[in-house]
């Protein structure tokens, strides 16, 4: 998908996670679009191709209803004229600012142009020490404080509705949308950016270059040096350094020992006419700014047009792989493992409402039987079925007293069993509520207990009263620890 249809995606996830009340965009809604999307796109459809169908079919539905979200992506979408409006500026600010001096004297030692080679020399040594870093650090690719103010200028913030009613699923949906956007589209800003200060960068010295020359078609400037500490052979070395490249594309040779003796600025001696040493330093900054900024920026620019054209959205986690099914024909496959705890008629139903909430109306939920405290350490072969699951659940009862030697050891069993898929662990919270009902801090501290049993696993817990079950709460608990678990891989 291209940029603009990954920013739908983006923008449609963020609602259907953050609307947990559905107050903006019901069941019904959701399974709308899934259902048009696919037969639209068919059933051979790749994965991305559908998801960007039903997020577009879904805005189309959303935006009559929330003004803000269409807004909200108009405002946010990339401002391409704002990088050729900087690199305009710095080509008149390079042509105005470049003077060589009041009295048309060129100090070849303090030439102008030198803060541009030097200040340029040293972004390319900044950009080798980020890319180097960058290898072992995620952090160290970010952008730098000069890239984010352009990014700040060139890249709207979506404006938020003032709160209340809908207006508050909207703003949560906005805020993820701009969290999430952010994340997915940093390389493709990163590039943008860099593409706008390198080509801002070459203006620049392109202007200063052109205006050096302009202003010599109507003035002399007369060159020479003056130094308190150097001598005719030390000067000689320095501009053998700094000009010498220039001199052999140029063939214009680098004064010697003798001549540079000659202009020596002195009130007898006003130097000698400037041309040579204004095309040997125009030659340098070709050599040292534009040439490689002009490489630099082509390769940016290249770089941002293969990530717009082609957005590299994953679409790895539980929210796609459940929208994916609908063109798949694949139900996902949920296995309930209870440990020491048997589940009433009653809580699987509120179980089942739960798992079809979170993966979809065709989520298929088995429950494996009850292994007994004591058990662990023989699990039976058929425990987790070997089809590929969507999910697999250790559901424990909240009233039991966690311990590593029991608990963790049947959660290192079952993740030895699991085949590769995601875990997660689910207490039921209904026996507790009852047993220690108007004792808010007894369900506080048991819970407490439960995270420091599974922390070792990366497990975050689902808490749920399968009697009464929050199903909103329990939703978003079990979406962030299906992501969670999706991105850790299970111990061995």
């Amino acid at each position: 998908m291209n940029e603009a249809a990954a920013r739908e995606v983006v923008m449609v996830r963020a609602v259907e996670t953050m609307d947990a009340q559905r107050a903006l965009w019901s069941d019904e809604d959701r399974e709308w679009a899934s259902r048009a999307a696919a037969e639209v796109v068919g059933a051979s459809a790749a994965p991305d191709s559908f998801v960007a169908r039903r997020a577009s079919l879904a805005l189309e539905r959303l935006g009559p209803r929330a003004a803000p979200i269409p807004r909200a992506l108009q405002a946010i979408t990339w401002r391409a004229w704002f990088g050729y409006v900087i690199v305009v500026v710095a080509f008149a600010l390079g042509l105005a600012a470049d003077r060589i001096g009041p009295p048309q004297r060129v100090n070849i030692l303090a030439f102008p142009l030198l803060g541009l080679i030097a200040w340029n020399l040293a972004v390319y040594a900044l950009i080798l020490v980020r890319g180097v870093a960058g290898l072992a650090s995620e952090r160290a690719r970010g952008l730098g404080p000069i890239a984010r103010i352009v990014a700040w200028l060139a890249h709207g913030v979506p404006r938020r509705p003032a709160p209340g009613g809908k207006a508050d699923s909207v703003n949560a949906a906005l805020v993820d949308f701009a969290e999430s956007w952010g994340r997915a589209s940093a390389p493709l800003l990163a590039s943008r950016v860099a593409t706008i200060l390198h080509g801002a960068a070459l203006a620049l010295a392109l202007g200063a270059v052109t205006g050096l020359y302009l202003r010599g078609l109507v003035f002399e400037y007369r060159a020479g040096w003056a130094s308190t500490f150097l001598d005719a052979p030390q000067v000689r070395e320095i501009l053998a350094v700094f000009l010498g490249p220039a001199s052999a594309v140029t063939g214009i040779p680098v004064a010697d020992v003798p001549r540079l003796e000659a202009i020596r600025f002195a009130p007898d001696h006003p130097g000698e006419n400037a041309a040579p040493w204004i095309h040997l330093y125009a030659a340098t900054i070709a050599l040292v700014i534009l040439v490689p900024r002009a490489l630099l920026a082509l390769g940016t620019w290249a770089r941002a047009r293969r990530l717009a054209a082609s957005f590299p959205l994953k679409l790895e986690d539980p929210y796609f792989r459940k929208l994916v099914r609908h063109v798949s024909d694949d139900a996902a496959a949920v296995r309930v493992v209870p440990y020491g705890y048997h589940l009433p008629p009653q809580g699987a139903l509120a179980l089942q409402s739960l798992i079809r909430r979170t993966l979809g109306a065709r989520a298929e939920l088995s429950i494996a039987p009850t292994i007994e405290f004591g058990g662990e350490d023989a699990l039976p072969d058929g425990l987790v079925p070997q089809q590929p699951m969507a999910l697999i659940a250790a559901l424990f009862s909240l009233a039991a007293t966690p311990e590593a030697e029991n608990h963790g050891v049947f959660l290192d069993r079952v993740i030895a069993k699991s085949g590769g898929a995601p875990i997660v662990a689910l207490l039921d919270e209904a026996g507790f509520r009852r047993r220690f009902a108007g004792q808010p801090q007894r369900l506080d501290e048991r819970r407490s207990a439960w995270r420091d049993v599974l922390s070792p696993f990366g497990l975050d817990p689902v808490f749920v009263d399968l009697e009464s079950p929050d199903l909103v709460a329990a939703e978003a608990s079990l979406n962030a620890a299906m992501e969670s678990a999706a991105r850790r891989r299970p111990r061995s």
